[in-house]
């Protein structure tokens, strides 16, 4: 056993027996999960908590009393048990943060986005696969259970997908680091990237400071997927009604994806319109065939989403599986948002996701006008 990473091969007993040693960084809300998570897991420890705060500091030591506990990241990277490491920091911080981590061989689990550049995360796959370690990203409605089931809707060979939208929405949380498109938006990106099994090819958006703030705070972005199917994502910071959901359409069906509904989910609407293959009567006339059936509310198996995402996790560290978000998926998002900056700052203008993108951080101005052309 090398770094303390069990062999390719071992089983459940033997990762049981000998769990994986996970530190997390950065503890806020969502990182206390990970370590609420990790320590209910019998495959992990949480060896480490390391966080600026001495507030979040002593409220860990009081849930979790036997974590080692402290501000610095070398403190991390000396304990021996520490195998693998959550990185849970503000979005702006994670490339030196990952940086520092994998150039020590440790595994890695990103929050989203993975770097606000697509180079910076180009530079993290290729850092994670020269030290031979996993690099995973945090999108986490990946593995909601609901989202799954969308997707064997969409997969199913009876109609072709029409379009694809998502509203996200809610009074805040407001972050101080990105804006909200870069904040939200990237859950529905990763989600539509999964539906599709594709990438975007283009990418116009529009976004406002509606609360007077120096970052936009609302949104309105459409992607364009590959066979002509389109896909637009609303994300704010200011609608007092919090919406989580992903709509799919297709010739045949509609699949609503609702996550504050905790009785109904996932809701499929068995009505399409498709059009007839039969001569048209006449130039742009074609015949159409609407389909009417059953509502079904499929059954989804109780689980959470976090939960699944960090035993995926696990499963890679130990056996070298690829992570379903991986680091390729975490810098296909990050090459859209990049294409969203551009798109924004061309008043809306569609403009190609391009596989390698030059450096636009999302709250610093450009100083110089950006070349605004049509595709």
């Amino acid at each position: 056993m090398m770094n303390g990473v069990l062999p390719l091969g071992a089983n459940q007993s033997s990762a049981n027996s000998n769990p994986t040693g996970i530190a997390v960084i950065g503890c806020g809300y969502w990182g206390m999960n990970y370590v609420r998570i990790f320590n209910e897991l019998t495959e992990s420890r949480v060896a480490a908590v390391c966080e600026q705060s001495p507030e979040r500091l002593k409220e860990v030591a009081r849930r979790f009393p036997n974590v080692y506990l402290t501000t610095q990241i070398d403190d991390v990277l000396s304990q021996p048990d520490v195998h693998a490491v959550v990185v849970c920091t503000e979005a702006s911080s994670h490339y030196n943060v990952a940086r520092r981590l994998l150039s020590a061989g440790k595994h890695l689990l990103v929050e989203k986005p993975l770097t606000t550049t697509s180079r910076d995360a180009e530079n993290l796959i290729e850092l994670a696969d020269s030290h031979s370690v996993t690099l995973m990203v945090g999108h986490t409605f990946i593995f909601n259970a609901g989202i799954r089931k969308v997707k064997e809707y969409v997969k199913q060979d009876t109609g072709r997908v029409y379009y694809l939208y998502a509203r996200r929405t809610n009074l805040g949380p407001i972050r101080r680091d990105v804006n909200a498109l870069w904040d939200l938006a990237p859950h529905d990106i990763a989600i539509f990237n999964y539906l599709l099994d594709a990438t975007p090819e283009w990418v116009s958006a529009v976004g406002g400071k509606v609360l007077g703030n120096s970052r936009d705070d609302v949104g309105f972005v459409s992607l364009g997927y590959p066979g002509n199917v389109l896909a637009h994502v609303h994300v704010s910071w200011a609608d007092p009604d919090k919406a989580r959901e992903v709509v799919v359409v297709k010739s045949d069906r509609r699949i609503l994806f609702n996550d504050l509904n905790g009785v109904e989910q996932v809701r499929v609407f068995e009505k399409g319109v498709s059009c007839v293959e039969e001569e048209p009567l006449n130039y742009g006339e074609f015949r159409f065939q609407i389909r009417d059936g059953d509502i079904i509310s499929p059954r989804i198996e109780a689980a959470e989403p976090l939960k699944s995402q960090c035993r995926h996790f696990l499963e890679c560290v130990r056996t070298g599986k690829r992570p379903v978000s991986s680091g390729v998926a975490g810098r296909d998002v990050v090459r859209v948002l990049e294409g969203i900056n551009r798109s924004m700052e061309c008043k809306g203008l569609q403009v190609s996701v391009e596989d390698k993108a030059d450096y636009v951080h999302p709250n610093v101005e450009a100083a110089e006008a950006p070349e605004c052309s049509l595709r």
